[in-house]
C-alpha cells in the first residue's frame, strides 16, 4: 500500500513561502497533473512561476499519420501553454525539444550538457528560489532523466534553489525501490489544494490529446490518461517530497 495518505497535511498558504519557482516538466501534462494545484496556489500569492518543458511530447501517439511527429509537437506545445495560462503562467516557458521517451539522464548521453546548460540559465534568468522537479524515482525513464537534468544543473550554483519533487506515475507504478529511503534524506508531505482543484481540473483538461477521447485518433494504440489515472489527480492535495534540514 502506497504511504501518501499517512504524510502531513500542509495549508495552500504554504505556496507563498516559496517565492520564485521553476517547474520542470518531463512531458506535457506532467506539470499539470503533477503541481498544477501548487502552481495555481503559487500565482494566486502573487509568487513568480516559470516552466520549463523537456521532452516534445511526440511519442504518445506514435503511429499516427494524419499527424505526425512536427505536428504532434505543435499541438503538444499549444496545449502546455494552455494549461499554464489556466494555472495563471504567462511567462514564456523553455522548451527544450528532447526526444520523448530517450531524454538523456547523464553526461554520456547525447544532448544532456546542452540540457543542463540550458536549464541553468533559465534558472538563474528567473532568480528561481523553489525548482518542482519529479520525483527522482517516479517510475517513467523520462521523469527519472528529468531529474538528473535539474540535479546537474543546480550542481555548480553556490546558492542553489530548494527542490521539491512531485509524483506522478508512482500513483499507478511504484514499486517499493522507487518510494523514499532514510538514504534519500527527504521527508513526505500533502499540500492541501481544495479551493484550486477546479482550477487544476481546468489545466489537465487543457491537454485534449491526452484526455479521452484525444486528437490523435488515427492512432487507436497511443496513450491517453486512463479515468483511474485521473482520479488520483482529482483529489483535493498533492504530495512532494522534500529534503530534511541539515
Amino acid at each position: 500500500m502506497l504511504p501518501f495518505s499517512s504524510y502531513p497535511v500542509r495549508p495552500g498558504s504554504f505556496a507563498a513561502e516559496l517565492g520564485s519557482t521553476v517547474v520542470v516538466a518531463p512531458h506535457p501534462d506532467d506539470e499539470a497533473l503533477g503541481c498544477g494545484g501548487l502552481l495555481a496556489l503559487l500565482r494566486q500569492a502573487q509568487q513568480p512561476v516559470a516552466a520549463v518543458l523537456v521532452s516534445d511530447g511526440t511519442m504518445s501517439h506514435p503511429a499516427s499519420e494524419r499527424f505526425l511527429a512536427p505536428a504532434r509537437r505543435a499541438v503538444r506545445e499549444a496545449e502546455f501553454r494552455q494549461a499554464l495560462g489556466s494555472l495563471g503562467i504567462m511567462t514564456e516557458p523553455l522548451l527544450l525539444g528532447l526526444p520523448d521517451s530517450l531524454v538523456p539522464g547523464s553526461d554520456a548521453e547525447p544532448g544532456f550538457a546542452e540540457a543542463v546548460a540550458q536549464l541553468r540559465d533559465f534558472l538563474t534568468r528567473h532568480r528561481a528560489a523553489t525548482v518542482l522537479v519529479p520525483w527522482r524515482r517516479d517510475p517513467h525513464p523520462d521523469h527519472r532523466a528529468t531529474s538528473q537534468l535539474v540535479q546537474a544543473a543546480l550542481a555548480a550554483q553556490p546558492e542553489p534553489p530548494s527542490c521539491l519533487e512531485y509524483i506522478v506515475w508512482a500513483w499507478e507504478r511504484a514499486a517499493p525501490d522507487d518510494l523514499p529511503t532514510p538514504e534519500d534524506g527527504v521527508r513526505g508531505f500533502r499540500l492541501d489544494i481544495g479551493p484550486v482543484v477546479p482550477q487544476k481540473q481546468r489545466a489537465i483538461a487543457a491537454h485534449r490529446s491526452q484526455v479521452a477521447p484525444g486528437i490523435f485518433t488515427d492512432d487507436p494504440s497511443g496513450f491517453l490518461l486512463s479515468p483511474e489515472m485521473l482520479a488520483h489527480f482529482a483529489a483535493p492535495y498533492e504530495v512532494y517530497f522534500e529534503a530534511l534540514e541539515s
